[in-house]
């Protein structure tokens, strides 16, 4: 049942792709500042408090409803399931961006190409080059495929199901929204969200830069996974960026920049501890790597698709 949920759920977004700011997403967005409004007493175990609460209210009626659809009909509990996996997993919810920033310099048009990844990024775009655009734009796709696709992938055909998908998601956007804005940055309230997050991506991220390696250059997606992915700030952002740069043979990442200049977690930087940091790996980002970068995410998601096929098999023969 889980790989027809997902693979419905994969054709009806292809059909027609879940707006990012529809009312699901509105409605859970309202949760998180109602939740952070009433909690929120400046210390971190108020943050706790609020994370767990959030996730009982979202989780407990998505688990009573798919716990009723199997009593009632399996058919009804595979409905349950394709709606779920449909507003969870947001294959297409930000690749009109890519998209429209690959056709723009594709026909030369940088400048539209620069106020898209602006809209994209939220970060400044004057005068970046095409090299730039192309590897900013890249990282970002990388990071969003992960966070929208395979993160959710993994959480959903886990013994939670639907509503394990639902943790993976609105963990992430609390881990952002309890942390990035002006008001919220470095205070204690968002640190658990954060911590918790960190701990639900953890098998999910390296999940994910397999696929990338197995999919990719194997051998130059490993090393550069091992060698290069403490170099970013953030852990997780380090091990995806690595894994599928080295996989298609990309310099993902400057050797310079520091992390806190980049204000969206979805941007790549990589910490500059080290005064004369080694030489990132590979070629720099062209027009493109913006389509190697397509075909390594398909590749990646037919990669889980036959998996979770050879699994259903396995425990159906079983």
């Amino acid at each position: 049942m889980t790989f027809f949920s997902i693979l419905l759920a994969l054709l009806f977004e292809q059909l027609k792709p879940l707006r990012a700011d529809n009312p699901m997403y509105a409605a859970c967005k309202q949760l998180a500042a109602r939740m952070e409004a009433t909690f929120n007493a400046g210390e971190e175990r108020h943050g706790r408090t609020a994370w767990i609460v959030t996730m009982l209210i979202l989780m407990v009626p998505t688990l009573l409803v798919y716990w009723l659809c199997t009593r009632i009909s399996p058919l009804l509990a595979l409905a349950w399931n394709v709606l779920i996996a449909y507003l969870t997993l947001g294959f297409r919810h930000y690749s009109h961006y890519f998209t429209s920033i690959q056709l723009a310099l594709n026909s030369g048009d940088e400048t539209t190409a620069r106020t898209l990844l602006a809209e994209w990024t939220r970060q400044n775009t004057v005068g970046m080059s095409v090299s730039e655009i192309s590897r900013i734009a890249v990282e970002n796709a990388l990071i969003t495929s992960h966070r929208n696709v395979f993160g959710v992938f993994f959480w959903f055909i886990m013994p939670l199901g639907p509503a394990g998908a639902i943790m993976y998601r609105v963990a992430e956007y609390l881990a952002r929204a309890w942390n990035e804005p002006e008001h919220l940055r470095n205070e204690p309230f968002g640190r658990f969200a954060t911590k918790a997050f960190y701990w639900i991506d953890w098998i999910p991220v390296r999940l994910t830069a397999i696929a990338f390696a197995i999919v990719g250059n194997f051998e130059d997606a490993v090393y550069a996974w091992r060698n290069f992915a403490d170099r970013w700030q953030d852990e997780a952002i380090g091990i995806i960026l690595s894994a599928g740069g080295g996989a298609m043979g990309l310099r993902l990442g400057t050797a310079n920049e520091a992390a806190a200049d980049i204000p969206v977690a979805d941007a790549a930087t990589v910490d500059s501890a080290s005064a004369e940091p080694e030489a990132l790996p590979g070629e720099e980002a062209t027009v493109r790597a913006l389509q190697s970068t397509v075909g390594l995410v398909w590749r990646a998601l037919l990669l889980w698709m036959l998996l979770l096929l050879l699994l259903s098999f396995a425990v159906w023969l079983g």
